[in-house]
């Protein structure tokens, strides 16, 4: 794990997760560990409205969740209702944080390379959606981190289970005085969460 990423990781053990908050992860945690009995593919499918913030920062953080805990077999995914781009600012947070993130393409929906590690395999990013050739047909678990794709998907076609963990949208405060602490609350609150998550797994 690259330094300044460990250096984040110590300041997330440091946030609490809300007992109501538990509530809402247990049974994603209850999936992932009957998946490592069963000596099973873990796939997270993390989805939003427009595949851009919310569901990228899960996507990434509980990929660095289970790499932390040496859960093993884990592939997070992410997508949305539609397409649009990873929102730049989401890419500027992960970097302050410790991750080292290449931009590959310059179309309008640019592919980055996100490394958390010298050696492991960089988590490729790019808005598409959630049933897009690039992610999981079946045999996955439907995170819905927003009300409206939650409420916009009433189902998601080859999911196994279904999780609705929502986060509020930084997108509120882009152009404010309170941008950058929103991202890095919204960041941190997701690294948190994954944390716990991950951190239950026998």
């Amino acid at each position: 794990m690259f330094e300044n990423l460990s250096k984040t990781i110590k300041t997330i053990t440091e946030i609490p997760v809300p007992n109501e908050r538990k509530d809402v992860l247990n049974p994603l945690v209850d999936y992932i560990q009957t998946k490592v009995n069963s000596q099973s593919e873990i796939r997270l499918n993390f989805i939003c409205t427009h595949n851009s913030r919310r569901s990228h920062l899960s996507q990434i953080w509980a990929q660095v969740m289970a790499f932390h805990f040496g859960i093993q077999n884990v592939f997070c995914y992410s997508g949305g209702t539609e397409a649009t781009a990873m929102f730049p600012k989401v890419v500027e947070t992960l970097t302050n944080e410790g991750f080292e993130i290449q931009k590959l393409s310059q179309e309008q929906n640019p592919v980055y390379a996100v490394k958390f590690d010298v050696n492991q395999h960089p988590i490729v990013c790019f808005s598409k959606t959630y049933f897009d050739e690039f992610n999981p047909k079946t045999h996955f678990g439907a995170i819905m981190t927003c009300n409206n794709a939650d409420e916009g998907c009433p189902m998601v076609f080859g999911a196994e289970a279904r999780f609705p963990i929502k986060y509020d949208d930084p997108k509120a405060f882009d152009g404010t005085d309170l941008m950058d602490e929103k991202y890095t609350e919204r960041s941190l609150q997701i690294a948190s969460e994954m944390y716990y998550v991950f951190s239950q797994i026998n």
